[in-house]
């Protein structure tokens, strides 16, 4: 059977946009394949909604009751609504490419994505997590800041740092271990470890900063090379809760709480995850028993025939 998509023009512009994506973006192989294949599977869908070939000038023309019948033609194949916020996502990138490669203002047809229940506190699976921080870093006007966003979110959850402890370190910290020596409350240090994918994302954000490396400058710089300030991150994630349909309790803090959810859930003790955590007293470590708890029971109605 031959490929459906060769008929279509765009077809083209959806592959100079994977391009874009790891050559200027360098977004991850996987982030490439899926946004890719949902710029394809909207040129495939407008091909019948439309009623022709999708051409350039079809997609700078698309109306928001189009997008909707296309998220509409999503949700209906079993999209849930984190994927289809994020399949949302994808495509207002596709249609901003598509018109900055025209020499066009990008107008985007206004469409409000999908949004979560208000629930009661819980963390942030790992899949959001990933899809938070490259949207974060997707959203940035230059590359070394879209790496400096993302290395930022990574430490948060790879880590489980406060927002406060990851801004505060220092080039001192350099050359990269192992291992992190954080100061957190009250000046108490402890020892934090430092998986591979945050200490990757750390060097890659080092290699493209343009400003100079010293002991004792910050770790993570502003765009105008002083030291970067919370609220910065904070409005960043803000940005892409919005753009992903994410709950409001999806801050930089709910990465440590997911950091910390997560390493219980797969067996870690309380007395342990104080450490990490840096937290005075046991007694602030265990109320991630009670979301932990929460979860289980959501599985558990999700799952159960008699729930």
């Amino acid at each position: 059977m031959a490929d459906p998509l060769i008929e279509h023009p765009a077809r083209s512009l959806a592959l100079r946009w994977q391009e874009h994506l790891t050559r200027d973006r360098r977004r991850s192989e996987h982030t490439v394949r899926a946004y890719g294949a949902t710029a394809h599977r909207l040129i495939v869908f407008l091909g019948g909604h439309l009623g022709g070939l999708v051409s350039r000038e079809a997609l700078l023309d698309l109306r928001p009751a189009d997008l909707r019948a296309y998220l509409t033609h999503r949700r209906a194949g079993g999209l849930g609504n984190s994927s289809a916020a994020r399949e949302l996502s994808a495509v207002r990138g596709f249609l901003a490419f598509v018109a900055a490669d025209a020499g066009r203002q990008a107008a985007l047809p206004r469409i409000k994505g999908p949004k979560r229940p208000r629930s009661v506190p819980r963390p942030i699976a790992p899949d959001e997590v990933v899809a938070l921080a490259e949207d974060v870093a997707e959203d940035a006007a230059l590359e070394w800041i879209a790496a400096r966003d993302f290395a930022v979110l990574t430490l948060l959850y790879g880590s489980g740092l406060r927002v406060a402890e990851a801004l505060g370190l220092t080039c001192a910290a350099l050359p990269l271990g192992e291992v992190l020596s954080v100061t957190g409350k009250r000046n108490k240090t402890r020892i934090v470890p430092l998986l591979a994918p945050v200490r990757d994302a750390i060097e890659r954000y080092l290699a493209l900063c343009p400003w100079p490396v010293s002991r004792e400058r910050p770790l993570f710089l502003g765009a105008r090379g002083g030291p970067l300030r919370g609220e910065i991150v904070r409005r960043a994630v803000r940005g892409a809760r919005a753009r992903l349909g994410l709950s409001e309790r999806t801050t930089p803090h709910a990465l440590r709480h997911s950091f910390a959810t997560h390493l219980l859930g797969r067996g870690a003790d309380l007395r342990s995850l104080q450490e990490l955590l840096g937290h005075a007293s046991l007694s602030s470590t265990q109320i991630y028993t009670a979301v932990d708890t929460a979860h289980l029971m959501d599985v558990y109605r999700n799952a159960h025939p008699r729930a």
